[in-house]
C-alpha cells in the first residue's frame, strides 16, 4: 500500500490466550486499587515521577495527532498557596454561596467534600492540565485542533494511571470556574484549565469514601447477546 506520508512498521507483542487474559487480570487488579485521595503526605516526590507520568499521558491517541494538552507542574510553596487560596474562594461560592444546585449537592454528599482544599499546599506537586483550544504557529497563525475534550480526557486518564502504577496518589480536582489557573500559571489564551491534579503520597492516616464501583453487567453489553 502506497502512503503519501511516511509510515513505519508496527508489530505489537502478541500472547497466547491464557497469557493475554492473565495480563488483563493483573492490570485490572492494579487499577482497581486506585482511589481518589484528599489526604496527602508532604513527603517529597522526585520531579522525574511527574515527567514519567506526563510521558505516559503523551502516548494517548488524539484527534489528528495534535496532542492538544499542556501539563504545568508547580512545586514551590508560594504558588501552591496562591492556587489553594483561589480554589477555596471559588469553592466557598459553590458550597456556602449557593452556587451548587441541590441535585449536585446530593450527588457529592457521599464524598464528604467541602470548600477546604488544604491538601493543595501539603502535596509536593500540583500539576495542572490545560486543554489547547487551538495551536499557534510561530508566525501567530492559529492551527485547528480536533476532538480536544476527548483527546485531553484520555491523556489525563493515562496520567492518573501512571501515577497509580508508581504508588502515588492524586485527585481530579476541577474547581469551577478555573480561570484563575490560567493567570497563575501564565498560560496563553489558546489554552483553558482542564483538571488540577495534586500529586503525592497518600497520608499514613488517609481515608477514602466507602464506595463500590458499578458491576460489569451495568457497564458492558455484548451485542448481539
Amino acid at each position: 500500500m502506497e502512503h503519501e506520508y511516511p509510515f513505519i512498521p508496527y508489530r505489537p507483542e502478541r500472547y497466547g490466550e491464557e497469557e493475554t487474559i492473565r495480563r488483563g487480570e493483573e492490570f485490572y487488579a492494579l487499577v482497581n486499587r486506585r482511589r481518589s485521595v484528599r489526604f496527602f503526605s508532604d513527603e517529597p516526590v522526585p520531579y522525574r515521577c511527574v515527567e514519567l507520568a506526563v510521558r505516559a499521558a503523551n502516548t494517548a491517541p488524539s484527534g489528528a495527532h495534535k496532542q492538544p494538552w499542556t501539563f504545568v507542574a508547580i512545586g514551590d510553596a508560594g504558588t501552591k498557596r496562591r492556587v489553594r487560596e483561589a480554589a477555596e474562594e471559588e469553592e466557598r461560592r459553590n458550597y456556602e454561596g449557593g452556587r451548587l444546585p441541590q441535585e449536585w449537592r446530593e450527588a457529592i454528599a457521599p464524598l464528604g467534600t467541602t470548600s477546604d482544599k488544604g491538601y493543595l499546599e501539603v502535596v509536593p506537586w500540583l500539576v495542572v492540565c490545560f486543554a489547547q483550544k487551538y495551536g499557534v504557529r510561530p508566525d501567530g497563525r492559529k492551527v485547528k485542533h480536533y476532538y480536544v475534550n476527548e483527546s485531553v480526557g484520555i491523556a489525563c486518564g493515562l496520567f492518573v494511571t501512571a501515577l497509580h502504577a508508581m504508588g502515588l496518589s492524586t485527585l481530579t480536582h476541577t474547581p469551577n470556574p478555573m480561570a484563575f489557573l490560567t493567570e497563575i500559571c501564565g498560560r496563553p489564551a489558546s489554552e483553558r484549565p482542564y483538571i488540577l491534579f495534586p500529586v503525592g503520597h497518600a497520608a499514613p492516616d488517609a481515608v477514602v469514601p466507602d464506595l463500590a464501583r458499578k458491576p460489569l453487567e451495568d457497564t458492558l453489553v455484548r451485542f448481539p447477546g
